[in-house]
C-alpha cells in the first residue's frame, strides 16, 4: 500500500512549526504504533480515530499501521492531530485519493461519532498555514477564530465525512468569514466616573501618552482601582498587527481567545495571590502568564506589596526587554510581553499613613519594613509613583460633568504618540539611554536642576534616565521641542517613594 503523508501543525510558544504525519499500512499482526515524541493524548488518539472511521462507515484496516508524527524531536500533545491522522489512514489504505491532500493542511479533534471538536491555539495555526501557501481546514467551533486572519485560506468543517466527501470532489467546504461580532469597539469604563484626584488623573495621562509604568500608593477607598481600570479608555485603538498579536497568545493560552474581545487592548488584573508560574507563565509544554496575557495592553497589579517576592521580581526581565523566555528541562519558549505595568498599594500595613480620614496606628518600622517588600530594581523599573489622597464629602458629592471624559483625554494621548513617533519612531518609554540627550534636548537649568535631584532622592542611573523619559512626555503633552525645567519638575512630583525613602534614611540617619 502506498505511503500517505498528511501536513498538520503543533504548537510551540506562539509558533506553529509544521508536522508531516506519514502513516505507511503493511501486512502482519494488526497493530497501530504512533511514533514522534508524542504525549498520552496524541497516543489515545487511536481509539478516537478507530471509532470515528467505523461510524463514518469506512474500513479501519486490521493490519500493522504506523504513524510517524516528523520531526520526531518536536513535542506533540492534544488532539489536534485526529483529523490528520484519520486521514492519513484513509488514503494509505485508498478509501480516498491520495494526491490531493498535498494542498491542504488539517486540524482538529474527533468525536467517537466522526464529528470534530474545537481545538486550542488556531490563529497560530492558520498564520502558519498562510505562510506556507496550503489551505487550513479547521473544525466549525473554530470557525470564527481562524477568520480573523483575512488574508488566510481556511475552510471548515462539522464532521469527517464532509472533509472526505470535500477531498473526494462531492461537496463543497464553507470558507471561515469574520462574523459581525469582532469589532475594535472599547466597552473600557470612561474616567467621567472619577471625582477629584487632579494628579492622579494628570499621571494617568502622561503615563499613557508615554506608555509608562504607573504605581499609584493611597489609602483604601481613594480610587486607585478605579483609575487603573480606566486606561484602557484612554490608549490608542490596536492595528489589525498588534490585534493579530494579542489574539494569538490568548488562542495558545489554556484559556483561549473570545472572538468579541479581538481589537480590544487587554487589561488583566491578576489576583496578588498568584503564583510566579501563573505570572510569569510556565507548565508542560510552556503557557503565557498573565505577563504574556496582557501584552500591547495593560497588567495591574493591585495591593502590590502583597503579591509574592519571586512573582514580582518576574516582572524585571520583560519591563526592560519587552519579552519573557520560559525554560524548562525539554522545553524553552519566548513569549512577547510588551505590557504597561500599573500597581496599587496602601502607604503602610493598615492603610492610613497620611490619611486626613482615619488615624494610622503603624508604627515607623512597621512602615519601614512594608515598603521593603518592593525591592529597589523593582522600584527602579516603574516610571511614575503617585501619591492618591483621601478625598473629602464635598469632592465626592461633585456631578460628572465637571471632570473630563475619556475622549477628551485620549485625543491628547494620541497626538503626543503622534509627536513621539513623528521624532523618534518608538513611544518615550523604549528611548534608549544614548538617544536621550539628543530626544530631551536639556538646558543647563534643566540640568542643573536634575543633578540636584538626583543628590537629593538617591537616584539610580536608571531611575534618573526613567525620570527624563517621563519629563519628555511631558513635553510632548505641551508640545514642546525641548524638556524645559517646568517638565522636569512635574516629573519629580511623581516619584513619591523615592521621597518616602528618602526620609525614612535621613529620620534612620538621625
Amino acid at each position: 500500500m502506498p505511503l500517505a503523508i498528511v501536513y498538520s501543525r503543533a504548537t510551540s510558544g506562539i509558533d506553529s512549526p509544521l508536522v508531516t504525519i506519514e502513516v505507511h499500512i503493511t501486512y502482519g499482526v494488526p497493530r497501530f504504533f504512533i511514533v514522534g515524541l508524542p504525549e498520552t493524548a496524541v497516543k489515545e488518539s487511536e481509539h478516537r480515530v478507530e471509532s470515528a472511521l467505523l461510524q463514518s462507515n469506512f474500513e479501519f484496516p486490521r493490519r500493522r499501521v504506523t504513524i510517524n508524527l516528523a520531526p520526531a524531536d518536536l513535542p506533540k500533545e492534544g488532539g489536534r492531530f485526529d483529523l490528520p491522522i484519520a486521514l492519513g489512514i484513509l488514503a494509505a489504505s485508498q478509501q480516498i485519493p491520495l494526491d490531493i491532500l498535498k494542498q491542504y493542511e488539517f486540524v482538529g479533534e474527533l468525536a467517537l461519532s466522526g464529528e470534530l471538536r474545537l481545538v486550542h491555539g488556531i490563529l497560530p495555526i492558520v498564520l502558519g498555514a498562510t505562510r506556507s501557501g496550503r489551505c487550513l481546514i479547521v473544525p466549525t467551533d473554530n470557525a470564527p477564530e481562524a477568520a480573523l486572519v483575512k488574508e488566510a485560506e481556511v475552510l471548515s468543517a462539522g464532521h469527517l465525512l464532509e472533509v472526505c466527501a470535500f477531498l473526494q470532489g462531492k461537496k463543497e467546504l464553507p470558507p471561515c468569514v469574520l462574523s459581525g461580532n469582532a469589532s475594535h469597539s472599547s466597552m473600557a469604563p470612561d474616567l467621567l466616573d472619577v471625582r477629584g484626584q487632579p494628579h492622579a488623573r494628570r499621571a494617568l495621562e502622561i503615563a499613557a501618552a508615554g506608555k509608562h509604568s504607573l504605581l499609584f500608593m493611597g489609602p483604601p477607598g481613594t480610587g486607585k482601582t478605579m483609575l487603573a481600570s480606566r486606561m484602557p479608555s484612554i490608549l490608542p485603538d490596536l492595528d489589525n498587527q498588534q490585534a493579530v498579536e494579542v489574539a494569538t497568545i490568548a488562542s495558545v493560552s489554556s484559556q483561549g481567545f473570545q472572538v468579541a474581545e479581538w481589537g480590544r487592548a487587554p487589561f488583566r488584573s491578576p489576583h496578588h495571590s498568584c503564583s510566579s508560574a501563573a505570572l510569569a507563565g510556565g507548565g508542560r509544554p510552556p503557557r503565557p502568564g498573565e505577563i504574556s496575557l496582557a501584552h500591547g495592553g495593560v497588567l495591574f497589579l493591585d495591593e502590590l506589596p502583597e503579591f509574592n517576592r519571586a512573582a514580582l521580581e518576574s516582572l524585571r526581565e520583560p519591563l526592560e526587554s519587552g519579552k519573557i523566555t520560559i525554560s524548562r528541562a525539554a522545553f524553552q519558549s519566548v513569549f512577547p510581553a510588551q505590557f504597561q505595568l500599573l500597581a496599587a498599594m496602601n502607604p503602610c500595613p493598615c492603610g492610613y499613613a497620611g490619611s486626613t480620614l482615619k488615624k494610622c496606628y503603624c508604627t515607623e518600622e512597621q512602615v519601614r519594613r512594608y515598603l521593603r517588600k518592593l525591592s529597589g530594581p523593582l522600584l527602579d523599573r516603574i516610571d511614575m509613583q503617585v501619591e492618591v489622597p483621601s478625598l473629602p464629602p464635598s469632592v465626592l458629592a461633585l456631578s460628572a460633568s465637571q471632570g473630563e471624559a475619556s475622549a477628551i483625554v485620549k485625543s491628547r494621548v494620541l497626538a503626543a504618540r503622534a509627536a513621539q513617533h513623528h521624532r523618534q519612531g518608538k513611544c518615550n518609554q523604549v528611548i534608549l539611554v544614548n538617544e536621550l540627550e539628543t530626544v530631551c534636548n536639556l538646558s543647563n537649568d534643566t540640568n542643573a536642576l536634575l543633578q540636584k535631584a538626583i543628590q537629593r532622592f538617591n537616584l539610580s542611573a536608571r531611575a534618573y534616565h526613567r525620570l527624563l523619559k517621563v519629563a519628555r512626555t511631558i513635553a510632548d503633552l505641551s508640545s514642546e521641542s525641548a524638556v524645559l525645567s517646568a517638565h522636569v519638575s512635574e516629573a519629580l512630583t511623581y516619584r513619591c517613594l523615592d521621597r518616602m525613602r528618602a526620609e525614612l534614611l535621613e529620620a534612620e540617619t538621625h
